[in-house]
C-alpha cells in the first residue's frame, strides 16, 4: 500500500506532461505523440488521478484534431469520454465532483491533506459539458469537392479520397459523442442520455457525411430538443433523396418521437417542416402516409384507442411501406394507450444497440 502511495505521488502534475507533448505535436511528431498521450494518460487513470488524466486526453485530443490528425485526435477523444466514465464525473448540472489534490490528484477525503479547501480543484459538470463541446467543435467541418469532372482521373482520385475523409471524420465524431452520451446517460442525464450531445451528433453525422442515412440522423434528433434545426435537415434532405423517399423520412421522424410519448415535439416538427416548406416554395409532399401521421397526430390528443387501432388498419398498405413503422406504432400504443406489446422484451436495449452498431 505505502508503495502504491509512493507511486502515484511521484506521477508529475498534468501540466508538466501537457507542456511536453505540446512541443512534440510540434515537431510533426504525431504518432510519437499519441503513444505517449496514451501511455502518460493510463497512468494517471492507474493512480485514480482522473482529473490530471482527462487535462491530458484533452490537450492530445484538441492539438491532433487541429493539425488535422483526424484518427489521432478521434481516439483521444473517445479515450476523454470513457475516462469520465471511469472517473464517474457527474452530469447533472446541479451537482460537483469530488476535488482532487493538485499535489496527489486523490480526493481530499482520500489525501487527508491539511490544505485549504481552494487547494482542491472542484471538477464542475458544467465544466465537464464544456469540454466535450470544446473537443466536438475541434472536428472539421469539410466540404467534399462539387462540380468534379468525374471521367478525368485526377478529379475521380481527388472525390474519392475526400469521400474517405469525410467517412474518418464522421465515423471519429460519431465514436467519441456516443462514448459521451452513454456517460451522460448513466450519471445523471436523462435515460436516454445527454439531449445536448444527441443533438451535436445527429447535426454533425447530417452535414458531414457523404452519404447521410436519414434513419440515423433522426434516431439522434428526437432525442435532442432542437425540432426546428431537425426540420431544417429534414427539408434540405427532401431536395436529395430518391422520389418517395421524403414522406417516408417525415413520417418515420414524427412517429419516432412519439414511440418515446414525446408528442409535443413530434406536433412542432411537424409545424417546422411545412413552414420551412412553404418558406423555400416546396411541395410538402402529399401522400397516404403523411395523411395517415396527420390524422394520428391529432388522435393522440385524445383517449381514443379504437380510433387508433381504426386508423392502422385504414392505412395499412402505406404503413408497410417501411417495416419499422409497425414496431413504432407497437410502441406508441403502449405509450399513449397502455397496450402492452405481445413480446414485452421488444424494444428492449434498442437504444445502446442503436448506438454501438451505427
Amino acid at each position: 500500500m505505502f508503495r502504491e502511495r509512493v507511486r502515484r505521488v511521484i506521477l508529475p502534475p498534468a501540466q508538466e506532461n501537457i507542456d511536453k507533448l505540446e512541443k512534440v505535436i510540434k515537431e510533426g511528431n504525431y504518432y510519437g505523440a499519441q503513444q505517449m498521450y496514451k501511455s502518460t494518460s493510463a497512468r494517471y487513470v492507474s493512480a485514480e488521478r482522473y482529473s490530471d488524466a482527462l487535462n491530458v486526453l484533452q490537450s492530445g485530443a484538441c492539438l491532433q484534431l487541429d493539425k488535422a490528425q483526424i484518427t489521432c485526435g478521434a481516439e483521444l477523444s473517445l479515450l476523454f469520454a470513457e475516462t469520465l466514465a471511469k472517473a464517474k464525473v457527474s452530469y447533472d448540472e446541479d451537482t460537483l465532483a469530488a476535488g482532487t489534490c493538485e499535489r496527489c490528484g486523490q480526493t481530499k477525503e482520500r489525501c487527508g491533506s491539511p490544505f485549504p479547501a481552494e487547494f482542491f480543484g472542484l471538477y464542475g459538470a458544467k465544466e465537464t459539458r464544456d469540454r466535450v463541446r470544446k473537443i466536438y467543435k475541434k472536428f472539421p467541418r469539410l466540404s467534399v469537392p462539387q462540380h468534379l469532372d468525374l471521367a478525368d482521373d485526377d478529379d475521380l482520385q481527388k472525390l474519392s479520397e475526400a469521400i474517405a475523409a469525410a467517412k474518418t471524420r464522421v465515423e471519429g465524431c460519431s465514436s467519441f459523442l456516443k462514448a459521451a452520451i452513454k456517460w451522460s446517460a448513466e450519471f445523471g442525464a436523462h435515460r436516454y442520455g445527454s439531449p445536448e450531445l444527441h443533438d451535436m451528433l445527429a447535426d454533425y453525422m447530417y452535414s458531414e457525411s457523404p452519404e447521410v442515412d436519414i434513419g440515423k440522423v433522426s434516431f439522434h434528433f428526437v432525442r435532442g430538443r432542437n425540432p426546428k434545426k431537425f426540420a431544417s435537415a429534414l427539408v434540405n434532405f427532401m431536395g436529395k433523396c430518391y422520389p418517395g423517399e421524403d414522406d417516408l423520412a417525415i413520417v418515420r421522424a414524427i412517429l419516432m418521437y412519439l414511440s418515446l410519448g414525446n408528442l409535443r415535439d413530434a406536433n412542432k416538427l411537424m409545424d417546422e417542416v411545412k413552414m420551412e416548406v412553404e418558406l423555400k416554395n416546396l411541395n410538402f409532399p402529399s401522400s397516404e402516409l403523411t395523411q395517415f401521421v396527420n390524422y394520428l397526430l391529432l388522435t393522440l390528443q385524445r383517449d381514443a384507442l379504437p380510433l387508433f387501432n381504426m386508423l392502422r388498419q385504414t392505412y395499412k398498405s402505406s404503413i408497410d411501406r417501411e417495416s419499422t413503422f409497425i414496431e413504432l406504432l407497437d410502441e406508441i400504443a403502449e405509450k399513449f394507450y397502455g397496450v402492452r406489446r405481445r413480446n414485452p422484451l421488444e424494444g428492449i436495449g434498442d437504444f445502446f444497440k442503436m448506438m454501438g452498431g451505427e
